[in-house]
């Protein structure tokens, strides 16, 4: 049954997740290697924790079973890393981040490239000018245009403003007289992870930067 727990492997690319991350009431679930597979509401986290398919773990990798929790609770300067849910007479905290004590599976190794994550990875903001905008004010650039034989690769684009943009046209940052912030390059993690890390920095310690 513990095999049957996810369908999918950790895929957070998508803005409704986000907005639900916003919410909070989340919680980061890792597998048996301690990397991010999922991220699960707070009622999901329970049932793992109550059929015992899950551990709490807390920032500095304390961890807790449920019984545990029921019966101790973190320490006082550990509320930050803890949900708490209201019952009759107690407080019962929930983990922010779950261990899965028999899930190895991995992670998926390649990033789906999109127009989202091409913005997440370059921070929403010109890779020409260093303005930060909303992603309806950014387009996708080719650095080597397409008129020019550049291809649509997570190595050849960056995200820029309407009017970076249009100055450019279809030339190289070289032929134009602009110069690029950061070099493009494939992320090795979902960029939406970076994203999360400022959300919730109780998560912080179990998710890598993107290279």
């Amino acid at each position: 049954m513990r095999a049957l727990v996810f369908k999918t492997t950790f895929d957070i690319a998508s803005s409704s997740l986000l907005s639900n991350v916003l919410q909070g009431g989340r919680v980061l679930i890792l597998n048996r290697s301690y990397l991010p597979i999922h991220i699960a509401t707070v009622k999901r986290a329970v049932s793992l924790l109550c059929l015992d398919i899950a551990i709490g773990v807390d920032r500095d990798y304390q961890t807790y079973t449920w019984s545990r929790l029921l019966t101790e609770g973190p320490s006082p300067e550990k509320d930050e890393d803890f949900h708490y849910l209201h019952t009759v007479n107690k407080l019962v905290p929930v983990p922010k981040v779950l261990l899965l004590q028999d899930f190895d599976k991995r992670p998926p190794q390649h990033i789906r490239f999109s127009r989202g994550q091409v913005f997440m990875r370059d921070q929403h903001t010109c890779q020409y000018c260093a303005k930060t905008l909303p992603k309806q004010k950014l387009n996708i650039d080719h650095v080597v245009p397409r008129t020019q034989g550049g291809k649509t690769t997570w190595e050849n684009v960056v995200a820029s403003c309407h009017y970076c943009n249009r100055k450019k046209g279809g030339r190289t940052p070289g032929q134009a007289g602009m110069k690029l912030l950061t070099i493009p390059h494939r992320p090795s993690v979902s960029p939406l992870l970076t994203t999360l890390k400022d959300l919730n920095p109780v998560w912080n310690n179990f998710i890598l930067s993107p290279a």
